[in-house]
């Protein structure tokens, strides 16, 4: 998949990390991964840690796609399910393994950040969901109180430490997980690079893999330049690209187009009013309200598009001037940077493991939570796949992996969701206000 230009905060702001070349010779390895953003890192870092040999192909430069063009959100959850959800669509051992999984991903990551040394660019500050209606606010109860029973730092918090925590009067409570926080995402990504090649891993950027195939029992995998790395497995990390061999995994999931904006530095005053423990915010909001504090104090939020084409400089004046409408800035504060990143978004709002063929898989479907997940989503499967890949023992069910039906057609159905969604919030909050 293309990306548009690097204006992004991160790459305004972050140290460089390695800069790896494309193979100048053929290869052969005992794992391929294709794609260096966490998921693919994160693995690359575990086989190379249990002395499998490892290859890692990424088309770009690292951190080029979802991984260093998020806001840097590190939430343990789901987007929209909750653990009765997930215990309902997998069988016991799946959905203890994916439960395991995405509560421990907060922790995962802060671990590395101070292993990398990150310092400020990592704050486990916590996380905030506000409820925007009363029903909201049950629905959320019920969700803390299930992460409650299984021994989460999770809690529901009244409206009124809500308002002390936000500045923000309008919320019904708000749903707390202490584990959460926010991190510089690029930074993080360039350091587990760092740490790959350090256990051993092979990096090569800028290689794209046009096309993979098994051979005599082993895989054959073709960069663009035309090189040939040969793998005994195959770990495909690759988002919701489409291009090349990563057509396969792409066309599976729907991919959102999420943009975002860092203003430049609010003053002590803002700070201490909408974020006085510096814990991040996205809220129940179809149309979500999300925001967070870098190390600098500039505010970053997003926002999706009605019409999600050329839509940068539009979505960087839309998300500012709502950042005051909704935090009741004195100003409209000026937008220092503004870029956009694709989710990949699947139909049932849960990760997928899907078998591309044998010794072969692909992860995706963070849905919008990808920076706790897929870290430790990626090094979960290397580990499974370096001791032998038992289906039993995968932490999610693998699957097929079908393209989705009118993918092309269904790129817009988020737009009409959004347009429906401003409605019906507007129309919830002037009828439920507190």
């Amino acid at each position: 998949m293309k990306v548009p230009p690097y204006d992004t905060l991160w790459h305004a702001t972050t140290a460089e990390g390695p800069r790896p070349g494309p193979p100048v010779q053929d290869l052969r390895v005992d794992a391929a991964v294709i794609g260096a953003g966490f998921a693919g890192l994160s693995a690359a870092l575990a086989f190379a840690e249990a002395g499998v040999s490892v290859a890692v192909l990424e088309a770009g430069e690292i951190g080029a796609g979802a991984s260093g063009r998020n806001a840097g959100f590190v939430v343990p959850h789901f987007s929209r399910a909750d653990p009765d959800t997930v215990r309902d669509r997998l069988a016991p051992g799946h959905a203890e393994a994916l439960l395991s999984l995405i509560e421990s991903g907060a922790d995962h990551v802060f671990a590395l950040a101070a292993r990398l040394g990150l310092g400020d660019q990592a704050e486990q500050a916590g996380w905030l969901q506000p409820a925007h209606t009363a029903a909201a606010a049950a629905a959320l109860q019920a969700r803390a109180a299930a992460w409650q029973a299984r021994g989460r730092p999770v809690r529901w918090l009244p409206a009124e430490e809500v308002a002390a925590r936000t500045g923000m009067e309008i919320y019904h409570g708000a749903m707390a997980d202490d584990s959460g926080g926010v991190i510089n995402p690029l930074a993080l990504a360039r350091g587990l690079a760092g740490l790959a090649r350090q256990a051993g891993a092979r990096l090569h950027a800028e290689s794209p893999v046009a096309a993979m195939r098994r051979e005599g029992g082993t895989w054959s995998l073709r960069t663009e330049q035309g090189r040939e790395i040969r793998a005994d497995r195959v770990l495909m990390a690759t988002n919701a690209g489409t291009e090349g061999a990563a057509a396969r995994l792409g066309r599976t999931v729907l991919p959102l187009q999420v943009y975002q904006i860092a203003t430049e530095p609010v003053d002590a005053a803002t700070r201490a009013r909408i974020a006085p423990g510096r814990q991040p915010v996205s809220d129940t909001r179809t149309n979500i309200f999300t925001y967070r504090l870098d190390a600098a104090d500039r505010l970053i939020s997003g926002g999706m598009a009605l019409i999600p084409v050329a839509a940068e400089a539009r979505m960087g004046r839309r998300i500012a001037a709502r950042l005051a409408r909704e935090l009741r800035l004195e100003a409209v504060p000026r937008v220092a940077h503004v870029w956009r990143g694709t989710a990949a978004m699947t139909r049932d709002a849960l990760p997928a493991l899907v078998e591309l063929g044998p010794g072969a898989w692909g992860a995706v479907g963070c849905n919008g939570r990808g920076v706790a997940f897929t870290n430790v989503f990626g090094a979960a499967l290397a580990r499974w796949i370096a001791a032998g890949a038992d289906p039993a023992g995968a932490p999610l069910p693998v699957q097929a992996g079908h393209p989705l039906p009118m993918r092309g057609p269904g790129r817009l159905a988020p737009s009409a969701v959004l347009l429906k969604g401003m409605w019906t919030d507007r129309r919830a909050m002037r009828e439920g206000a507190r």
